[in-house]
């Protein structure tokens, strides 16, 4: 039994003639429902007929050459990105404008779908050899399904990262392999920054929504005796399991199944959470988006009942929502007052990635002027 979703279609081209009924698994991480429209289409389709299709929300089930749907998805991106902006008014208004942006982008495109064969075989022309990328994603095949090529090439990139790493320079240029759906430590400085604030004690640390693990493993390699890292995200504990082990910590390091804290104290407890309260679409964005900003307020609630005496936390947070004008720095020294916490220092950096300096981003005003501060908190 399988509790995915059926994708239903017919084919005029079955053989013998006729409209053939079918079905298959449906596989959507975000949890799309199956297209309710479906045609079959191979290397006879145009660009402009495949966007007009998906547009209207008519799936195009493709049978023709992989790497020809590939070239296809790229043309129908181009249509999309020349639809143009609306102007925003204000940062919130750019914030919101985007997010609805991705949305559409993210439904139109994905309209053009891949067949899986039950072990994750594309029978296409040309198709890559995704067996292991899927089994890392889904688990186990267990009969044909549907997949959009959207999805399915961010799954082989996802695989690519895992295979590859990702080089942390905190670790002595030891790498951090993230598995489909935990969030890549690509954005070194929040990392930096755990490496070089000044330790209040080397004898046990909590790393709260640990994730890949990288800021338990940089915590160790510091020389703190003990560290507990706490996630709730299947693939984040096997994630971060795998990468302790890798780097020869798992006796130094534990990785627990726990909803924020584990039991007991510590005189250091590190949290990194989503820096920007809003829904999330899909899985993958729970590390970018944290609704209510929930995420936040336990660990900020929690902390003085899980701190030794004169221990510190940790809060690892960006101003990007402060720019956005999602959240004000007088809510977030509200928060931290209403928790029983004082403020006793801050160390900040600058990020360093490619769309601070991009003018074309639509959020460009709020990614230039964006800040990662590491928070040091006692209990009052």
């Amino acid at each position: 039994m399988t509790d995915h979703p059926i994708l239903s279609w017919t084919d005029a081209s079955s053989e013998p003639p006729g409209a053939t009924a079918h079905t298959a698994l449906w596989r959507s991480e975000a949890g799309t429902p199956p297209p309710k429209r479906v045609m079959v289409a191979d290397d006879r389709i145009t660009a402009d007929a495949a966007y007009r299709q998906a547009c209207e929300g008519t799936a195009i089930l493709w049978r023709g050459d992989f790497q020809n749907a590939r070239q296809l998805l790229q043309a129908m991106s181009r249509r999309v990105d020349r639809k143009p902006r609306k102007a925003a008014t204000s940062p919130i208004d750019a914030f919101n404008l985007h997010r609805q942006a991705q949305s559409q982008r993210a439904r139109t495109l994905g309209m053009l779908l891949i067949p899986l064969d039950a072990d994750y075989t594309i029978p296409l022309r040309r198709a890559p050899d995704v067996r292991e990328a899927c089994t890392e994603a889904y688990g186990a095949g267990e009969a044909a399904s549907v997949v959009s090529l959207r999805e399915l090439l961010g799954l082989i990139g996802a695989h690519e990262w895992r295979k590859k790493g990702v080089d942390i320079p905190a670790l002595g240029g030891a790498r951090i392999h993230p598995h489909y759906g935990v969030f890549s430590p690509v954005r070194g400085e929040y990392v930096d920054l755990v490496a070089n604030a000044p330790l209040p004690s080397q004898a046990l640390a909590f790393d709260i929504g640990t994730g890949t693990g990288v800021l338990a493993a940089v915590l160790a390699k510091r020389g703190v005796k003990r560290v507990v890292g706490t996630d709730q995200d299947a693939r984040a504990l096997a994630c971060a399991h795998e990468n302790l082990a890798r780097l020869g910590l798992q006796s130094q390091v534990e990785v627990i199944d726990a909803d924020l804290f584990p039991e007991g104290r510590a005189p250091l407890i590190v949290c990194n959470p989503p820096w920007l309260p809003a829904r999330p679409s899909s899985p993958i964005e729970r590390a970018v988006y944290d609704p209510d900003s929930r995420m936040l307020r336990g660990f900020l609630d929690g902390l003085a009942a899980h701190l030794e005496p004169n221990g510190e936390g940790w809060l690892i947070l960006s101003d990007f929502a402060e720019h956005l004008g999602l959240r004000t720095r007088e809510a977030l020294l509200a928060m931290i007052d209403a928790a029983g916490l004082r403020v006793v220092g801050r160390d900040d950096i600058k990020p360093k990635h490619p769309k601070a300096s991009d003018a074309d981003d639509p959020l460009y005003q709020a990614r230039a002027a964006e800040v990662t501060s590491l928070w040091r908190l006692k209990a009052r």
